[in-house]
This record gives structure tokens, C-alpha cells and sequence, in this order.
């Protein structure tokens, strides 16, 4: 199952610009002078093997709805059970390993801030670690886009 020519062609070519279109995947398709159900199924295949974790937009926070960073003092020997955790709620877009003493980083969003907190309160109570909100002060845009040449 494996393309690389057309893996990389996804991957470089659609992390700007994806096309904001009823039918996106068939515009790529059309780029790329493949079917639409082929762009689907690589898409899931590269998301199954763990290449990509999601698509979507990013949207700069507090555009719609509420979002913070997040920090958890994890002991060494958790560090997996609680990022599996925290990875399971849909909230959460992502999440990291630091060397630190704070050690578990993760972005949440969600649709209000009373959701937010509850999206907290129950990374806090299933994990019995306190989590350490840190808000947006000062917004910067990072490209989080690389070309992968």
C-alpha cells in the first residue's frame, strides 16, 4: 500500500491552501490525477501508521470558542498512562514530553470556557495530577507548515 511519490505530494502539498471546497479530497485528487476514494484511502493510511494525527484547520485561539495550553507534573513512571489520557480527549490537539519537572505539555480547545474547564477537571480527575492552566497572553503566528524536500 505504501506511495511515497504521492505520500510526500499530501503531505508537503496541503498543509496551506487546503482547498476550501464541498468536496476538498476531490480537488486534491484532481490535482494530483488520482481518484477521490485513493486520496481517502492513503489520507487513513497515513493516519493509521501514525505519520499524521489529524487534519484540520488551525484556527488562531480564542477565535472561536476557548482553548489554553496545559501542563501536568507527571512522575516518570506514569508519563505513558497519563498521555494516553490525556491523548483520548478530543479536545486536546496534541500533547509532548518536555525534560522539566513540568514534564506533559498539551494544547485544549473547545467551545466555551465551561467545557474547557470541565476538559481540565477530568484530565485531573482520572490522572489524580493537578493540571496547570496557562492562557494565551500574547498571540504569535507560528507556520506550522514544513516542507518536507
Amino acid at each position: 500500500m505504501a506511495h511515497p511519490t504521492l505520500d510526500h505530494q499530501l503531505l508537503n502539498n496541503y498543509q496551506r491552501d487546503f482547498p476550501l471546497a464541498p468536496r476538498p479530497y476531490a480537488r486534491i485528487a484532481d490535482d494530483l490525477g488520482i481518484d477521490e476514494t485513493e486520496v481517502l484511502e492513503r489520507l487513513a493510511h497515513l493516519r493509521l501508521t501514525g505519520v499524521i494525527s489529524r487534519i484540520g484547520a488551525v484556527i488562531r485561539p480564542s477565535t472561536i470558542g476557548a482553548s489554553t495550553l496545559a501542563a501536568m507534573r507527571v512522575p516518570e513512571h506514569r508519563m505513558e498512562e497519563v498521555a494516553a489520557v490525556v491523548s483520548a480527549c478530543p479536545e486536546v490537539n496534541h500533547n509532548y514530553e518536555r525534560e522539566h519537572d513540568i514534564n506533559l505539555w498539551f494544547v485544549v480547545t473547545a467551545a466555551d470556557e465551561q467545557q474547557l474547564t470541565g476538559v481540565l477537571g477530568q484530565i485531573e480527575a482520572e490522572t489524580d495530577i493537578p493540571v496547570i492552566s496557562l492562557p494565551l497572553a500574547t498571540s504569535f503566528h507560528i507556520d506550522l507548515g514544513f516542507d518536507l524536500k
